[in-house]
């Protein structure tokens, strides 16, 4: 959105305003329900309600350290687990949600700066060397002086972040109407395990339409499209504290070890170990 606690708004300015190339501001240690909408800083009475498409007239880097943050925006849903981060570009309208106990930074880059960076929203995995300038650029004033260690700590911060490699965790949405009707069911219905054919006789197309339809609109096959809902599901529902078995069952699996292997085989790791790393 982002969010922060009405606590750290003291000399508050409205980031899209500041004249600086990078302003970063951070939260730590708060849940979702005590946080506000920067946005609405000026109605605090507004906390918790659902939240809305806007867009910013700087980019947005997110850093996520702890809890987990889901982004939407046209033509994609992401989700960014501990230790990664997201970049919105200036101008894209998006809607963002948290869950867990919340430590983040939100770093502003102005887009007389941003030409490094990618056009499109996407996923970006950390170094350490970005996580450590990020944090340190949160220390700064927002109107930090134009000369000295300040602009070169950012200007280090920005060529760090031109760096970053893009991250996986993302679902395209296609764009296609006739398609969403059943992308809403599927993700309101992880469990039913419809087979392509069926999923294609209820929307009244070919198996052949629908799944070229799939491909041409999220580059996917029908079953790599719904293993990876399958896997952004599961992090949402572990990073809310949910059990391994419980997950298992709430996406359809015969049985945990299923599961398990479905996400070892996409992040690498057990569901156990991936979020503890990332702890």
């Amino acid at each position: 959105m982002p969010l922060f606690s009405r606590d750290l708004l003291v000399d508050w300015e409205e980031p899209d305003l500041v004249p600086r190339p990078v302003v970063t501001l951070g939260a730590v240690g708060l849940d979702a329900s005590d946080w506000v909408d920067v946005d609405d800083v000026a109605a605090p009475s507004q906390r918790g309600r659902e939240a809305v498409f806007h867009a910013h007239r700087k980019g947005q880097f997110l850093l996520w350290m702890r809890g987990l943050l889901t982004c939407e925006v046209e033509g994609g849903f992401w989700l960014v687990p501990p230790g990664q981060g997201i970049w919105v570009p200036a101008g894209v309208q998006h809607r963002m949600e948290t869950a867990g106990r919340v430590e983040c930074y939100v770093v502003y880059v102005d887009p007389a700066v941003s030409g490094p960076l990618p056009t499109q929203c996407c996923t970006l995995a950390t170094t350490p060397l970005l996580r450590e300038l990020v944090v340190r650029s949160a220390a700064l004033p927002m109107r930090y002086a134009e000369e000295g260690m300040a602009p070169r700590l950012v200007a280090l911060l920005l060529d760090e972040l031109a760096l970053a490699p893009a991250g996986r965790l993302h679902l395209p949405l296609p764009a296609d109407g006739r398609l969403r009707p059943l992308v809403d069911w599927m993700m309101a219905h992880p469990a039913e395990r419809g087979s392509v054919e069926a999923c294609a006789g209820w929307m009244g197309l070919s198996a052949r339409t629908l799944s070229r339809l799939i491909a041409h609109e999220t580059g996917m096959s029908f079953g790599r499209w719904r293993r990876q809902l399958h896997l952004l599901l599961a992090l949402q529902w572990l990073a809310k504290g949910a059990a391994v078995q419980d997950v298992s069952e709430g996406l359809g699996y015969e049985n945990a070890s299923n599961f398990v292997v479905m996400f070892r085989k996409a992040l690498g790791e057990s569901p156990g170990r991936y979020l503890a790393t990332r702890r």
